[in-house]
């Protein structure tokens, strides 16, 4: 008890009947200034609170016996002690009754901690937001910066589109950061503005339908140009420009103050942020040029994903282009073949269609899709579809399911995708003019076949699991005779199945339009088919072949 009564990190006495101190602990003597021992029997009251005109400064107090009744206790925060050095000390402070069995009559147990350094610093941050209205709001900044921040960034990932993704950033910014908000890119040798959101609607002229836009303020220019060249933030004062027939965007927000931050990542310079600021609002202050300069930090860093996604859908999309085949002429059959990559970056890559002529005269039709939606999912489509293109010319006698047989344990054992379908058909020209196919489908949704009397239906026989699965297993076949002047429509999922739709209504949408539209040439019917039916978020492809009119 004695060793927690020297530790316990605030200053303790207790005073008898006579308010003598009968006991303290090491901390009530350091902040009291006495020296060890010399605290005991000094009459409290007359040392710590010496009576009005004492020449202490300190105001009278009634003695802490009278206060502290039997079984009552009292404290305040705002006593001041006096030390024995005469110096005073802030104190925060409880008082109890001492316990009456042992024996000092009715005394009184004091515990005190020491606030002054607590209350100096109070003092000055009071001091330091009471000065102006801008320390405040920088307070409440400080309390939802994060989350803000937070919210931005999602707004701004969330999208894949730079210029949809800078639109929702200004609109963030305003009146949050500033009145006027733009956003400025690196195009080539010269820049051109992406964004802008101003707190009043309706100011900032609308590019889409203005033929010109106002000119930047040459302030402005000047320190837009440094910037883009590789200079840090800017902070100009705008002065107001000579009266002229022609006023500048500056002008027309009444912008007194910008900062001009970069759009930087690494080496890179993407363009810059410019924040403007009404007379009537606060000047920009350091807290404001770092949350700036964190905003466009994480500008950067999502137009360099943005650029790195839409790069990597570049190459997934020059790569499945690539591969996409020229469709071979065939007497007496049309082809016609559309493919439309998404809109989306990230949705390319999987799709394939092909067609090539067998020793025997035969024409092969192939749709496929590989999982996945980027360059190693185009790449491993490729090795598909030229695998299955040298399975199906290396044994031409085989029928399709022979072939996706094949074609399932070279995928085991080389791994060439992760999950694959595709539909694999066989056109044979018999002698009496006519054609046949025979067919199998590996997992992907059946063919189509729609006859020149608008009747539709879909082919749902020769289905069997996707590719690879079960490389022993036997794929099925089957047969049908075609009717003259009738389609073969081979298609991905993308045509038919979307976040919007079920894999049913799409199918059932198609065979709708396929009836009423069978009549158009071919090129025009699988291009339409596409624009109407497909999901833009995913790439579409069609083969189509048609048989001739007569058959004789």
């Amino acid at each position: 008890m004695a060793a927690l009564f020297e530790a316990a990190g605030a200053g303790v006495y207790a005073v008898d009947a006579a308010g003598l101190v009968i006991a303290c602990n090491p901390w009530a003597e350091r902040l009291l200034g006495y020296a060890p021992g010399t605290l005991i029997g000094v009459d409290a009251h007359r040392a710590l609170h010496p009576p009005a005109g004492a020449g202490s400064g300190l105001p009278a107090q009634r003695s802490i016996l009278t206060d502290v009744a039997q079984g009552k206790r009292a404290g305040g925060d705002r006593a001041v002690l006096l030390r024995a050095d005469g110096g005073t000390l802030q104190v925060q402070w409880t008082a109890a009754p001492l316990p009456a069995e042992m024996g000092y009559g009715p005394g009184v147990v004091v515990v005190f901690h020491n606030v002054s350094a607590e209350r100096e610093r109070a003092g000055r941050r009071a001091d330091r937001y009471a000065h102006s209205e801008t320390m405040r709001e920088q307070a409440e900044y400080d309390l939802s910066e994060v989350t803000w921040l937070s919210e931005l960034t999602l707004a701004m990932v969330s999208t894949l589109d730079a210029n949809e993704a800078l639109e929702r950033l200004v609109r963030l910014l305003v009146p949050r950061l500033a009145d006027t908000a733009l956003i400025d890119l690196v195009d080539g040798p010269t820049h051109h503005r992406t964004a802008s959101a101003h707190h009043a609607p309706g100011v900032l002229p609308d590019p889409q339908h203005d033929a010109a836009p106002l000119p930047d303020h040459p302030a402005h220019t000047q320190a837009l140009t440094q910037v883009l060249q590789g200079a840090g933030t800017r902070n100009v004062k705008v002065p107001p420009t000579a009266d002229t027939a022609e006023a500048d965007l500056f002008t027309l927000v009444e912008a007194q103050e910008a900062l001009i931050v970069p759009l930087r990542l690494r080496a890179t310079t993407f363009g810059a942020l410019t924040l403007a600021r009404e007379a009537a609002s606060p000047p920009f202050n350091e807290a404001d040029r770092v949350l700036a300069e964190e905003v466009a930090r994480r500008a950067a860093l999502g137009l360099d994903n943005t650029r790195l996604h839409a790069a990597t859908a570049d190459i997934a999309a020059t790569l499945q282009r690539a591969l996409l085949t020229d469709l071979p002429t065939v007497e007496g059959l049309e082809l016609a073949a559309h493919y439309r990559p998404a809109q989306r970056a990230a949705e390319v890559g999987g799709d394939w269609y092909d067609a090539f002529l067998l020793d025997d005269g035969d024409l092969a039709l192939v749709i496929g899709d590989v999982t996945g939606h980027d360059i190693q999912a185009a790449s491993r489509m490729s090795e598909l579809r030229n695998m299955l293109r040298a399975l199906a010319v290396d044994r031409p006698e085989e029928h399709p399911g022979q072939i996706l047989r094949r074609l399932d344990t070279a995928q085991a054992r080389l791994t060439l995708a992760d999950s694959a379908t595709a539909v694999l058909a066989r056109l044979h020209p018999a002698p009496d003019k006519t054609w046949e196919m025979t067919w199998s489908v590996a997992g992907h949704p059946p063919p189509l076949l729609f006859t020149a009397d608008g009747h539709a239906t879909y082919l749902t026989d020769g289905h069997a699991m996707l590719l690879g699965l079960r490389p022993t297993a036997e794929r099925p076949i089957a047969r049908t005779r075609l009717p003259a002047d009738a389609t073969v429509l081979l298609y991905t999922d993308g045509l038919v199945e979307s976040r919007t739709q079920s894999l049913d209504n799409g199918m059932t949408r198609l065979r709708h339009h396929a009836a009423t539209r069978h009549c158009l040439p071919l090129p025009q019917l699988v291009a339409e088919l596409a624009l109407d039916l497909g999901d833009t978020r995913d790439d579409i492809t069609l083969i189509a072949a048609r048989t001739p009119t007569h058959s004789g």
